[in-house]
């Protein structure tokens, strides 16, 4: 189809996604920004989360290099690192480091501010896309609120002292947690959208750091990235051995040092936050981050509940609106999963976009069951880590006993999936699926030859027929040795235990 104008409420991924769809379906396209935007690769008001690691998703990347064609290569020319994680990144899991090896999944790792910065200059490329910075929305025009053909038709907005508003044939409301459209359609007449919650209680402490020099590295660091997941023992422990912790590298020569946990206090100041990185369970976090250069203050972010907004629920859904992002659905950041389905909820709005000739009722109500059906992805993988908290709150906290359950089997299984995938190619590509949100949670739960392959493991386990080791001592620096052929060829266990410490 072709429309004349589309507004976007928000320049900031979700919003340039959306954006960019939209440029080649309007004439014009509209984005409105409360932050005046940086000209370089910088932290804004509007995005305080860009302090923080974040992931982009194998979906969310294919999702924006269709938006944005040549979006990928120009973050890595800008900086950014396209790595293998099972070979470039050392993982300490329960038992300690795993076995570095060749795997399916492959990642770009950069800043946030850079992602960001990249997807400006895309869709500056263009011509359809006006940004207008230093703008306040203030509310939606309307008509009709609340009925069958109800729609929103525009909105009002401040600009330092001048207010006006824009008439528009869609608007897209990428103003993240704290947006106030569903509020606005409230006055308007329209019914409140029922809300899924639950909050786990994640709290997440960051710091950025210069890498010393290329050839002043310790020999160890092989790594580019550092894991350490949270102790599984339940004997007395620091509390940092609870803690998520990520030594997470960016362009620049940098790296992002974060520690969060779930219903715990996290170090806000510069002294507990390097007595904690010291603290961590595995050694070689706080001596990587010792021999670094910090650069910035420590950053810390506690709104981190999950949130979904079930438009997709009202009887009679506002035409001409579309939300994409964290104002329709927020997760808990520790999964990485926003930009990735903000990202493909903007590739769905392209697919209709593209077959249609009237952004009517069906238009609108296909667009919400599709979107539907792909935050349900990864609604679904948040919900089954999260719910497994006594202190969470919210809509979806789980009974007691499903609490129970979760809290008892989550680990478990999450140990046996990453043991198998050490030697078998079909579960550890499905697992990379799943948390890619290339599959879902109940594909992998109902896929007999995922559950076979762990099995199969198991028993080759308890016999003492694996192959490819695991749990190296986390109080020494992580084996850089690669494992990869180890499981194809059937090297016996005795020869891999030899060749770690080579």
């Amino acid at each position: 189809m072709r429309g004349n104008t589309a507004v976007v409420l928000g320049g900031s991924v979700a919003g340039l996604c959306a954006a960019g769809v939209l440029a080649r379906h309007f004439d014009k396209v509209i984005v409105l920004e409360r932050d005046r935007l940086p000209p370089h690769v910088e932290h804004r008001r509007g995005v305080p989360q860009s302090k923080h690691p974040h992931f982009l998703l194998n979906s969310g990347r294919r999702a924006i290099n269709a938006i944005f064609p040549g979006f990928e290569e120009a973050l890595i020319a800008a900086g950014g690192m396209h790595l293998m994680p099972s070979m470039d990144a050392a993982y300490c899991e329960n038992d300690g480091w795993a076995p570095r090896k060749s795997g399916s999944m492959t990642m770009v790792y950069s800043s946030r501010v850079l992602i960001e910065r990249v997807l400006r200059d895309k869709a500056r490329e263009l011509p359809a896309i006006e940004t207008r910075e230093g703008v306040t929305v203030t509310g939606l025009r309307t008509t009709g609120g609340g009925t069958e053909h109800g729609r929103v038709v525009g909105v009002d907005y401040r600009a330092g002292d001048d207010s006006g508003h824009l008439a528009a044939e869609m608007v897209v409301d990428a103003l993240g947690r704290g947006s106030c459209v569903a509020d606005w359609l409230s006055r308007a007449g329209w019914p409140a959208p029922p809300e899924k919650t639950l909050d786990a209680k994640v709290t997440y402490t960051s710091r950025w750091y210069d890498l010393p020099p290329a050839g002043q590295r310790p020999p160890s660091w092989w790594w580019k990235h550092l894991v350490i997941t949270p102790t599984q023992d339940t004997g007395d422990h620091p509390e940092e051995h609870e803690f998520l912790s990520n030594f997470f590298p960016i362009e620049g020569d940098r790296a992002i040092v974060c520690m969060g946990a779930w219903g715990l206090r996290m170090p806000r100041e510069v002294d507990t936050f390097e007595k904690a990185v010291d603290r961590v369970r595995a050694t070689a976090f706080g001596q990587a981050t010792r021999v670094c250069t910090p650069t910035s203050e420590v950053y810390l972010t506690r709104s981190t509940g999950n949130k979904w907004r079930r438009y997709d629920l009202l009887d009679r859904p506002p035409l001409g609106l579309v939300c994409i992002g964290d104002s329709i659905c927020a997760f808990n950041p520790f999964y990485a999963q926003g930009m990735s389905s903000a990202a493909r909820s903007a590739l769905i709005l392209a697919e209709l976009l593209h077959g249609r000739i009237a952004l009517d009722v069906d238009f609108f109500r296909e667009f919400l069951v599709r979107q539907r059906k792909s935050l349900d992805v990864p609604w679904m993988l948040a919900m089954a880590r999260d719910q497994a908290y006594d202190f969470a709150t919210g809509s979806e906290v789980a009974a007691p006993w499903r609490r129970r359950l979760a809290a008892r089997l989550s680990w478990p299984v999450f140990n046996a999936i990453n043991a198998t995938s050490r030697e078998d190619a079909y579960v550890e590509r499905t697992f990379a699926q799943v948390f890619n949100l290339d599959k879902s949670l109940r594909d992998m739960a109902t896929d007999p030859r995922f559950w076979f392959g762990i099995a199969r493991y198991e028993v080759r386990r308890r016999l003492g027929r694996t192959v490819v080791p695991g749990g190296f001592d986390d109080q020494q620096d992580p084996p850089g040795t690669d494992f990869t052929d180890h499981g194809r060829t059937g090297v016996s266990p005795s020869t891999t235990t030899d060749l770690v410490h080579d």
